[in-house]
């Protein structure tokens, strides 16, 4: 799947919700950042190696996993809002990280 059939998936299940009137462009920039809060909590306090650890708990994992999942979402929407096609994004970012880092 792409970023294109994931914005049409969300979007949908926005729209279906009617929650369309709260996802401006301001709301779901502050929203991204909640949510990567949530997912940083996963994270504090611990060292890399707890954390490779703890991913092994597969509700752990899970939860990690669906608060990478409301980020993505949240971007997607966002994405949306501001009329950016994702999928060019990254390939053109990619694009640009590819000539700025060269492989040596």
């Amino acid at each position: 799947m792409d970023f294109k059939e994931l914005e049409e998936r969300v979007v949908s299940f926005r729209n279906a919700r009617g929650w369309a009137e709260y996802h401006t462009p301001k709301n779901l920039a502050v929203s991204v950042a909640v949510e990567l809060g949530e997912l940083l909590e996963h994270f504090q306090w611990e060292d890399d190696a707890e954390i490779l650890e703890a991913v092994k708990d597969p509700a752990k994992k899970e939860a990690i996993a669906d608060e990478i999942a409301d980020v993505i979402i949240y971007l997607i929407l966002l994405a949306h809002e501001l009329g950016i096609d994702l999928d060019e994004a990254v390939k053109r970012k990619l694009r640009k990280n590819e000539e700025k880092y060269p492989v040596e």
